[in-house]
């Protein structure tokens, strides 16, 4: 690991590719502590399968500069397996082979998540805060709007890059996707997703790949579509559901931080061991629903970031971990949320808690 010291987590930094992203690996080799990249095959569609010559020549790629790609976010999951779809059973075994690939590059955890239609949801993408930076920002009244209209809206504002979950193609026939979700209620939802997952173990355990859900991001129901992972007794149900130790989590702080009435590091404290990925972001809470992310300190959001870090150390996790949304700051032209600057500052604050955490408990 890359200045590691004592640090049994490993700190990874999410990165969309050459030619994809504004920040480049020589940057991301500046930021103290970083070993590992978190990548994916962006061009590649929601159930064709990632072949190893595309995998390997990421591998060559982040090798040359001394970095892991242990963890792929995300492997998307197509529509057919979401509604139970008469292809569904091709697409998964299209995702098996897919993990079978991963495996022999040394991927440990794909993260992925289960989310109809839309892979995460904002109003303002560029939302001005006090301090004259900008950040991701969620309008409750706007969410009873037009979808269409929101979606044209991030579809124009993503200067130039592409974000997952918003792929023009994908979202060019809104209205027929929303078709696909009709018969698909929340309970439907649950059971294609244990189909999904039953199917998936076996490769799983041969491959030694870990499925790490994301929580649904806002984690409450919109525009009339269902949603799963969206507090703890949801994240009880998952896990019970298929009780196996490579059905695990993304623990998104900032995904479930979003409902004030979450306790995020309750939910660590309680499923550790099945959390194989976690990201640390912050969110300020407004008292009409809206709220706005933020930078990684504490005291600039809601969600208690101290007492996550601190939950995590306490339980003594050694899975991967990343900042995620940072603001957009120093007049940085970056991916919405995906800016060096911020994120970089975020993974000093992890890792600044981390190592006063070590020293007090003396391990150096």
């Amino acid at each position: 690991m890359i200045g590691s010291g004592d640090i049994s987590m490993k700190m990874g930094f999410r990165w969309y590719g050459s030619g994809n992203d504004s920040i480049s690996l020589a940057d991301i080799r500046q930021i103290p502590g970083v070993s590992e990249i978190v990548w994916a095959l962006h061009h590649k569609q929601a159930g064709e399968v990632w072949e190893r010559d595309e995998i390997r020549a990421v591998s060559d790629e982040l090798s040359r500069y001394g970095f892991g790609m242990s963890v792929v976010e995300s492997v998307n999951v197509h529509d057919d397996i979401k509604t139970a779809g008469a292809d569904r059973d091709r697409y998964i075994e299209n995702y098996r082979q897919t993990l079978k690939n991963l495996a022999a590059f040394g991927v440990k955890v794909v993260c992925y998540n289960f989310m109809p239609v839309f892979d995460w949801t904002r109003t303002d993408l560029f939302h001005p805060l006090p301090d004259g930076s900008t950040a991701l920002y969620y309008e409750k009244s706007r969410i009873r709007q037009d979808p269409a209209e929101m979606a044209e809206y991030i579809l124009s504002e993503t200067k130039g890059f592409t974000m997952p979950g918003w792929e023009p193609e994908r979202l060019a026939d809104l209205s027929g996707l929303f078709a696909l979700y009709r018969d698909t209620d929340k309970e439907a939802l649950w059971a294609n997703l244990k189909y999904f997952l039953e199917a998936l173990m076996p490769t799983c355990h041969e491959c030694d790949i870990k499925m790490a859900i994301h929580p649904d991001d806002p984690p409450w129901d919109i525009f009339g579509l269902p949603r799963l992972i969206v507090d703890g007794a949801a994240v009880d149900r998952l896990l019970s559901a298929v009780d196996d130790p490579y059905n695990c989590l993304t623990l998104c702080s900032g995904s479930l931080g979003a409902d004030p009435a979450n306790n995020v590091s309750e939910i660590v404290r309680r499923h550790c061991d099945r959390i194989a990925f976690a990201h640390i972001r912050n969110v300020k809470h407004f008292d009409n629903g809206d709220f706005s992310e933020t930078s990684h300190r504490d005291c600039d959001g809601d969600v208690g970031i101290l007492e996550i870090i601190r939950a995590y150390h306490d339980c003594g996790f050694d899975g991967y971990i990343r900042p995620d949304h940072g603001r957009h700051i120093w007049g940085e032209k970056c991916r919405p949320g995906y800016g060096l600057y911020d994120r970089a500052l975020g993974i000093m604050y992890i890792l600044g808690a981390w190592d006063m955490l070590d020293r007090l408990e003396g391990r150096h």
